[in-house]
């Protein structure tokens, strides 16, 4: 095949070979150390470009991690506090248990024991309210009661509606509380 090479005059009617020749090698060194510094300063712009697009993978990584790691938490708190329910049951069904059937009380007692077991298990201890001063960040307050006990300060907690629980040292539930006044 023939190669066909079409020589295109440049501006001012000369060809490009006679204005490649019409130059002093200076020009030639000042166009080429022109060229390198734009070179360089691209490169520059696109590594600066390529530390921050690793950057930003980077910090996406981390949030997802966190974003997952929050989501199991959540859905865990969840799960627990469904088998908390369980084991409140069980506790109404020992307070209300009278004593004609000692086999089924049993059972239920060692069903409340063994679930509690498998809570403590994963973490999960329940809270010890009676006595103690009452406060927000782990008791929620349902009745508030005139108490005539000597010793009993204002503020403490004289009874238990609903027990609540920490997971791993954290607020799972919350206590319902009776506070003396």
């Amino acid at each position: 095949m023939e190669e066909r090479q079409d020589k295109v005059p440049a501006a001012g009617g000369e060809s490009p070979d006679a204005q490649n020749q019409a130059r002093t090698p200076q020009e030639e060194l000042a166009e080429l150390r022109a060229a390198v510094v734009r070179y360089k300063e691209e490169a520059e712009h696109n590594w600066q470009q390529f530390l921050h697009a690793a950057a930003d993978l980077e910090n996406y990584k981390k949030q997802a991690s966190r974003q997952r790691e929050d989501a199991v938490q959540r859905a865990r708190y969840a799960v627990l506090a469904a088998v908390l329910t369980v084991v409140d049951n069980l506790e109404r069904a020992l307070e209300h248990a009278g004593g004609d059937d000692e086999k089924i009380v049993a059972g239920i007692r060692m069903t409340h024991r063994h679930a509690l077991e498998v809570l403590a298990k994963i973490g999960v201890t329940p809270m010890e309210t009676l006595g103690q001063m009452f406060d927000p960040r782990y008791h929620e307050a349902v009745d508030v009661v005139a108490h005539q006990e000597s010793g009993v300060q204002p503020g403490t907690i004289v009874g238990e509606l609903q027990r609540g629980y920490f997971v791993n040292g954290e607020v799972l539930r919350h206590a319902k509380v009776r506070v003396a006044k």
